[in-house]
């Protein structure tokens, strides 16, 4: 087989791998050979998430085995490129590829545990703005695994929208983009785990759909489903993924975000991206960074007192009145990243109330592609 499809089909596997088991059959990554010789599948199953990819092979026999799977990842990232041959002897496997000799043992196939079937498709949506859509909204989910939900993000289908959700308590990130629903008239809610959507996207093909499978309970007219109940997948091309759903309820989210503000400003974000990761050196991880706005003008500072202290200011465009408001820098960092634009729009209530950052400027009845909510810090 090609190296690099190899390499690119055994790393999406691989995701789906833990890094820590209770069971070592887990650790396994599945390797079958079809009955015409032409495909090869790789599997990885955690009884969480699983994965499954396929690569063009020529063979002179089917067969399955198990191997480890993140041992097989390294290795096959640094093959050199070329041809890769994979052939059995006995318990052991053989992998060369140009003057490099790889041998391993594989592990009980006997053991591994069945992957789950597809749950049936709801619709599709364009990789690409997929892609994009998690990427902006799942820094905004939490990391700590004592409050699942919010280790979560919110897929919300209704009609030819999807909208990406994810909080952690004090943001809230919101993408809403189109798709292309199997029933026009879906209502679908799936609270699927953040860190698991966020490794789907990475490996999907540029320029190709992403058909969308989800187990749904039909409720009269369309379709309706709690988020606790089944399993989601995502299809694309040759790689597949499933992944349980997140048995919780998600906050009401859109009643978190202000709609009227008292002052708004227009950023040019590569320049107070830059300046906020300087300024910040002198801060904690909690601790706040002040920015002071004004027409024309917004002044950044960091540290106080007799610690290490730094100011700068650069240029905003800036309408309402004045406000000293302070957050943490890395929010800052990472609802600016989100902008796809090269300008973001800054809105604000009150010094302690959240401020909405958007992609384009906030308009009466229209709501922005991408919103990202963030609650200030208090200071004295």
């Amino acid at each position: 087989m090609d190296r690099d499809a190899f390499a690119e089909a055994v790393a999406w596997t691989a995701r789906a791998l833990p890094a820590r088991h209770a069971v070592p059959v887990l650790a396994g990554m599945r390797m079958e050979v079809s009955a015409d010789g032409d495909s090869l599948h790789l599997s990885g199953f955690d009884y969480e998430v699983s994965t499954r990819a396929s690569v063009e092979v020529l063979s002179e026999e089917p067969g399955a085995l198990l191997v480890p799977g993140r041992l097989l990842a390294e290795i096959v990232n640094n093959l050199p490129s070329g041809t890769v041959y994979i052939d059995t002897d006995g318990p052991k496997v053989l992998i060369s590829a140009g003057a490099a000799k790889f041998t391993l043992i594989t592990m009980p196939l006997e053991d591994y545990p069945s992957l789950p079937g597809m749950p049936g498709k709801i619709g599709s949506v364009p990789a690409d703005a997929f892609t994009t859509a998690v990427r902006q909204v799942a820094p905004a989910a939490s990391r700590d695994d004592t409050l699942p939900m919010l280790t979560g993000a919110y897929l919300d289908f209704s009609g030819d929208t999807l909208k990406v959700v994810a909080t952690d308590r004090y943001r809230i990130a919101v993408r809403e983009l189109w798709w292309r629903p199997e029933d026009p008239g879906i209502d679908v809610a799936a609270l699927v785990p953040a860190r698991t959507l966020a490794n789907t996207v990475r490996g999907l093909i540029n320029q190709s759909n992403v058909d969308i499978a989800l187990s749904t309970v039909p409720l009269g007219e369309g379709v309706s489903l709690s988020p606790g109940e089944g399993m989601i997948g995502f299809e694309n091309g040759e790689r597949r993924t499933t992944t349980r759903l997140i048995d919780s309820d998600f906050i009401k989210y859109a009643t978190w975000f202000p709609t009227e503000f008292s002052g708004r400003a227009e950023v040019a974000v590569s320049p107070l991206v830059e300046a906020i990761k300087r300024v910040a050196l002198v801060a904690d991880r909690n601790t706040p960074l002040r920015l002071a706005f004004t027409e024309g003008e917004v002044v950044l500072e960091a540290g106080s007192g007799d610690d290490a202290q730094a100011v700068e200011a650069i240029e905003v465009g800036y309408q309402g009145d004045p406000i000293r408001v302070a957050f943490r820098p890395d929010y800052l960092v990472d609802g600016l990243g989100a902008v796809e634009s090269d300008t973001a729009y800054l809105n604000f209530t009150e010094p302690i109330k959240p401020a909405v950052f958007t992609d384009v400027p906030s308009k009466e009845g229209e709501e922005p592609t991408f919103r990202y909510l963030v609650q200030p810090l208090r200071v004295t």
